[in-house]
């Protein structure tokens, strides 16, 4: 390796570390250490000024996209000739704490457009020469190194004008591990070249299940009555002569009033009761997923639980959103912001008819809140659908139970998948210590 990525910084107090798995072009390659960014990497202060560029922002988890893409217009404004230029392959520090990136998220533009970041919440940097592969060092910074490192120099509450203070040599002082041979960028972009294999694999597993659920949402539309109509506009054959559909209230549906949660989160109890929260059916209902309350909490707001094959409906946030409980959960409890929804008929059918469009705007069309969209339980309760018979329902959900199956199935490959890399880059890049971190 050449001079220029050498670096002070530690490499686990002397010792050689090494991947757990490596390529067999570079299995006697030697060993790898730590370089600091600043001996591959130069912070850019270059600023628009007269030049035409693509205004970005950026997502974090995703990367930058333009603002046109995310805001559907161009919010530049007259600070756009001071935003900071960006040119294929340049690193963009966006220094706002997210969730998941709670020290910033650095992202690789990889456009060929000239393309520009606001100056106020971003710095810049890019590589030198070919001392470095930016895709390698991109795959790092998903991973998080640079939050590992970084937190140790953020004062709690220290921002300025929005951002993290976060000083370009404490950036540049960010310890990347390398390969310490003549081959080390050719082992980079090997490491790259296989972590793009996975993630061409994770995205092609999510836009088969991305399709399936828009062929789900097609036929949901043919099966349900849309907007202003009563009837659908298929029907099963056998059912072709059965009396009309009629409206009916939500409520007048149920086996038992709809009810709503009232747990509160609190502290986990690995062997209490389980509780569903609203986030949590973002995804499908898991039993190991679900955080637990106390036994002692569970009896107190016993009237708050579910049992298999209830709908558990989101009132708050993500309002409408809705799923079955499953077999694999005898019983669980429902927290604050959820609801309860015991159909006499078919819970898939009555899953597909919350997520039919006409009844999903009814939901939102009297939902409430300045701070936060809410539905209230005398709303839900009062929203109508037009139902068929009971055998009619569960015709319905008969048709579209396999592809409900075909999707969960397309789901969890798809988290297999992630994983799979997950663990992928935990066996490519050497285990660095807490200090070097």
């Amino acid at each position: 390796m050449s001079s220029k990525l050498k670096s002070s910084a530690a490499t686990g107090g002397g010792a050689a570390f090494v991947p757990e798995r490596r390529f067999p072009e570079f299995q006697g390659a030697g060993a790898w250490e730590n370089v600091s960014l600043g001996s591959v990497a130069s912070i850019s202060t270059k600023k628009v000024g007269d030049k035409t560029c693509v205004p970005m922002s950026i997502t974090s988890g995703v990367g930058l996209v333009s603002q046109m893409e995310k805001f559907g217009r161009i919010i530049a404004g007259d600070s756009y000739k001071n935003y900071l230029l960006l040119r294929k392959n340049d690193f963009a520090y966006n220094k706002s704490a997210t969730k998941e990136y709670p020290e910033g998220f650095i992202a690789l533009y990889t456009g060929e457009k000239l393309a520009a970041v606001p100056n106020s919440i971003f710095t810049c940097f890019r590589i030198k020469g070919e001392a470095a592969s930016p895709k390698y060092l991109n795959y790092l910074f998903l991973s998080n190194l640079h939050g590992r490192w970084l937190r140790k120099f953020i004062e709690v509450g220290a921002r300025a004008h929005g951002s993290l203070s976060i000083n370009n040599s404490d950036l540049l002082a960010l310890p990347v591990p390398v390969p310490a041979s003549p081959n080390s960028l050719k082992e980079q972009q090997k490491i790259a070249d296989c972590l793009k294999s996975a993630d061409a694999l994770i995205e092609a597993q999510g836009r088969k299940v991305e399709a399936l659920r828009a062929h789900k949402k097609g036929l949901i539309q043919q099966l349900f009555p849309q907007g202003g109509e009563t009837q659908p506009r298929l029907r099963f054959p056998e059912f072709k002569d059965a009396k009309p559909w009629e409206p009916f209230k939500l409520e007048e549906l149920c086996k038992a009033k709809i009810s709503y949660g009232i747990v509160q989160a609190g502290p986990h109890v690995p062997e209490g009761m389980p509780y569903i929260k609203s986030t949590d059916l973002n995804s499908e209902l898991q039993l190991t997923q679900l955080s637990r309350t106390s036994d002692e909490i569970a009896k107190k707001y016993r009237r708050s639980e579910v049992l298999p094959g209830d709908l558990v409906f989101s009132l708050r946030g993500n309002i409408g959103v809705s799923q079955i409980v499953p077999k694999e959960i005898p019983v669980a409890n429902l927290t604050q912001g959820t609801a309860r929804i015991r159909t006499r008929g078919p819970a898939r059918y009555y899953l597909a008819a919350l997520q039919s469009q006409p009844v999903h705007e009814r939901i939102l069309a009297v939902s409430k809140g300045s701070t936060f969209q809410e539905i209230s339980l005398e709303e839900l309760r009062g929203i109508t659908l037009c139902c068929p018979e009971i055998d009619e329902q569960q015709r319905i959900a008969d048709c579209l139970s396999p592809l409900e199956d075909l999707i969960s199935t397309g789901n969890q490959k798809l988290e297999t998948l992630k994983i799979h890399k997950k663990g992928l880059m935990q066996q490519l890049f050497p285990r660095v210590g807490e200090r070097d971190a």
